[in-house]
């Protein structure tokens, strides 16, 4: 099963040229590496604060779009991690161990399992599951396990 782990911005991580604690980003990267060896990782990366962001709304016919910084920090994105794990409660038991409270003192992660193509079987046929997970392969850097 994949799931996305999504680090919640806070203010701090909101603010222009925030740039987190030097000890906080060695110990995440002891973490990571854990992380990369246990094979559970398939993609990880921060992200810049919104104010080098847009938002696009999609109304109709109509297309807005909204320039970043946008307000309540805590309902933005800092970061995330995709991760093949057998359970959600595997994927527990491994934020369990980031260093998140150990230097900032709080924070905040969700957990959400990513859609695979045969939760789809319903409503898409064999041929058709086949067919999408085979395009899938060939993006580039492909790094989804089964």
């Amino acid at each position: 099963m994949r799931f996305m782990v999504i680090v919640k911005a806070s203010p701090e991580s909101e603010k222009e040229g925030h740039r987190p604690d030097p000890q906080l980003l060695a110990d995440m990267g002891k973490y990571n590496e854990e992380l990369i060896k246990a094979g559970v990782v398939l993609a990880m990366d921060g992200l810049h604060p919104s104010s080098k962001g847009a938002r696009v709304k999609f109304s109709g016919d109509s297309i807005t779009v909204v320039d970043g910084p946008f307000t309540e920090a805590k309902e933005l994105v800092a970061g995330f991690w995709l991760w093949q794990v057998k359970s959600l409660e595997e994927a527990i038991e491994w934020i369990k161990r980031a260093p998140f409270g150990n230097r900032s003192g709080k924070g905040e992660v969700e957990i959400r399992q990513v859609f695979e193509m045969e939760d789809f079987a319903p409503i898409l046929s064999k041929e058709e599951i086949q067919y999408k997970v085979a395009k899938r392969a060939e993006l580039p850097n492909q790094t989804f396990k089964k």
